[in-house]
């Protein structure tokens, strides 16, 4: 039987903007009447430009911002945003790392505290010596070590950072991930790198990822599903060999023509012969 863990039907997010002296009020549409069912284990990429609406409807499945219509439903659960206390065990399905590994780790907090911070927030009956435990284990997980733990984010590159976000966001076992753009502002070895990162944590961990993009490269290497975004609707929905093969708006066949595309599939390989030969 399926395992549907996210759905959206019919989600709208409006915005209203005060007017001024020269202005007159106005509502912005951001997201108008997008659906979407994703099985777990799977990948969804949600593509477009910017300001196509995407990373506000990962705001609404990360239940950070309540949808102006429509609903959305967890696990098959709907969830009101507005009107009903989000339980910890809700919060704990979903985690989303964000584009930015400089901005999103706090300066001042060791990598330990933060990656510990989710169980303190979420899971209070954790003890403190198994958050100190889970939170080793999971800096292994992704490819750092134990040592790390007592050091600050300065200390890190870009990569290593995201590593770290990454793992904050598993410390909670989640089962869906929602990835805002998270290797957009990476070098494009790096990229590959936390790529393939990313695919086996969700081999491992069973996880299902929506993952924001406006690279079609990183699109094609990850994705199962592909959701394209126009002015807040989606456009083109499909799973990815169909959309890439046989894209159907004018809009999807003007985005693939406009957008070079790196080849991240021959630097993937290229890292695991250099892996192999070491």
């Amino acid at each position: 039987m399926t395992e549907i863990v996210v759905e959206t039907r019919d989600i709208v997010r409006d915005y209203h903007i005060g007017g001024g002296l020269f202005r007159k009020d106005r509502t912005v549409h951001a997201v108008k009447g997008v659906s979407l069912k994703l099985e777990k284990g799977k990948t969804l990429a949600i593509v477009g430009e910017s300001g196509c609406g995407k990373s506000t409807l990962a705001r609404i499945i990360t239940m950070i911002d309540p949808p102006t219509a429509g609903d959305l439903l967890i696990d098959g659960e709907k969830v009101d945003i507005g009107r009903q206390r989000l339980t910890p065990e809700l919060r704990r399905k979903v985690q989303i790392v964000f584009q930015n590994p400089y901005g999103s780790l706090n300066p001042r907090q060791k990598i330990g505290d933060v990656l510990m911070d989710p169980l303190i927030i979420n899971a209070k009956d954790v003890p403190a010596a198994e958050r100190r435990d889970r939170a080793m284990q999971m800096l292994t997980k992704v490819g750092l070590a134990p040592e790390h733990f007592n050091r600050y984010p300065h200390m890190f590159s870009g990569g290593q950072r995201q590593r770290i976000a990454i793992a904050r966001a598993l410390m909670l076992n989640p089962r869906l991930l929602v990835l805002d753009e998270p290797v957009s502002a990476l070098d494009l070895s790096v990229q590959a790198q936390v790529l393939n990162l990313l695919a086996d944590l969700q081999d491992e961990f069973g996880l299902t990822f929506v993952f924001i993009s406006h690279d079609l490269s990183v699109v094609r290497y990850i994705a199962d599903e592909v959701m394209v975004m126009y002015f807040g609707e989606a456009v083109e929905y499909g799973t990815r060999d169909a959309v890439f093969s046989d894209p159907k708006h004018d809009y999807t066949k003007t985005l693939f023509a406009a957008t070079p595309r790196a080849d991240v599939e021959s630097i993937r390989k290229r890292l695991a012969k250099k892996k192999k030969a070491a």
